[in-house]
């Protein structure tokens, strides 16, 4: 996968935050070296978050977002600084653009103080400094720049730079659970949920790790997975399968062989596998009426026979013997109030990037809400959690 085809939740998230008219957009444009965002001396032009996938030198691909002023007034405007401060779950760098000429006012210092608290790091742009004679002290993380001039913009891009490096450390999915020369058995069902024409996202991550690895990489279908094991002559070192089929291939392999699903790798590599692990023990207490939330990162298309909204309700009832109540968010939807779930179920996060995976289970155990991913819950449902974390020894040996 190329530079360019870095999906946008592998890339490092940038937000431009200010008042109204402070130039943020013009800004954000001079950054980008595009028309981005749209300029005006109308205030309010930009009205909610604009986002962009883009290669940024020196950092490489980014996803730039320009947010609406956060002194936006009214009720459409309360609703557009909503938006704005939904975009803190996501991003990995803050810029806060501010006009020079005059001192930081009550909102750009509590938006400060907001980016302190998600220790989210940040830069203070003090824009305009073509027009201002006002003198000023930077601090390390300040600096003046001139938007219309394109003042110090290749320096604000290198104070980027040097916050990237600070926010990316290496992550893996199951790259270093590899020896080079291991082969690895992926298992992926193509049935009415899957894309036509490709494989989903967490597949493709986890295949290019494989080959990375200097592995070899053999998918099939449940339907081959027999046949294919037993045309091997050594047994893989792994099978990794769709968290749907996970009980199925369970039964088709040898108590000893290494298994593991995409969305169990997932859960490692975008937030915190043993947070989920830990959720999956309430699945066995739900009772009649308990309320519980179904989230999805992504916003596809809904099948008949749909995993979030159809299947997985379904496995939960014919688990727990009870009727719970569910409800369902994707996309950005996540509730700030979770205090009447019993338990959140969770996709593989796959379409979110790892800092905001990360926020939303911060946000479910600091309300001591239970939450579980797909795959862990499934694992759990089929009487084969343990088995499917033998790959991460440490978290098995506590269930």
């Amino acid at each position: 996968m190329g530079l360019n085809e870095t999906v946008s939740a592998e890339r490092i998230h940038i937000g431009f935050f200010g008042l109204r008219n402070a130039g943020k957009s013009s800004l954000v444009n001079a950054v980008t070296g595009q028309s981005l965002s749209v300029v005006s001396d109308v205030k309010g032009t930009t009205t909610d978050p604009v986002k962009k996938a883009m290669e940024l030198l020196p950092l490489g691909p980014v996803v730039i977002i320009d947010t609406p002023g956060i002194d936006d007034e009214g009720t459409l405007g309360e609703k557009r600084v909503e938006k704005a401060n939904e975009i803190l779950s996501k991003i990995h760098i803050a810029i806060i653009v501010t006009d020079v000429s005059v001192d930081l006012t009550a909102k750009e210092k509590e938006l400060i103080e907001l980016f302190k608290k998600r220790d989210i790091p940040y830069i203070v742009a003090y824009n305009k400094s073509d027009i201002s004679q006002k003198e000023i002290i930077l601090k390390e993380n300040e600096i003046l720049v001139s938007a219309l001039r394109g003042e110090n913009i290749n320096l604000l891009k290198e104070k980027i730079g040097q916050l990237a490096k600070t926010v990316s450390s290496p992550r893996y999915i199951v790259y270093d659970k590899l020896n080079e020369g291991d082969t690895v058995i992926m298992v992926t069902p193509i049935d009415e949920s899957a894309p036509k024409g490709r494989i989903i996202l967490p597949q493709q991550l986890t295949l290019r790790e494989i080959l990375d690895r200097n592995c070899t990489a053999i998918v099939c279908q449940p339907e081959q997975l027999k046949g294919t094991v037993e045309g091997l002559k050594n047994k893989p070192k792994l099978v990794i399968t769709d968290s749907q089929v996970f009980g199925k291939v369970a039964k088709i392999l040898p108590p000893d062989q290494l298994l593991t699903s995409f969305s169990i790798l997932m859960a490692r590599y975008k937030g915190d596998l043993d947070v989920l692990v830990e959720g999956a023990n309430k699945l066995s207490k739900i009772k009649d009426g308990d309320k519980i939330l179904i989230s999805e990162g992504c916003t596809h298309h809904r099948q008949c026979n749909d995993i979030g909204t159809v299947k997985m309700p379904q496995w939960i009832r014919d688990f727990t013997k009870s009727e719970p109540e569910f409800s369902f968010t994707s996309g950005g939807e996540f509730p700030d109030d979770l205090s009447e779930f019993s338990l959140i179920v969770h996709c593989g996060g796959c379409m979110l990037n790892e800092k905001e995976m990360k926020y939303r289970l911060t946000c479910a155990k600091a309300q001591g809400v239970p939450i579980v991913n797909y795959g862990v819950a499934i694992a759990q449902m089929h009487g084969i959690l343990k088995r499917s974390l033998e790959i991460f020894p440490e978290i098995a040996e506590r269930i």
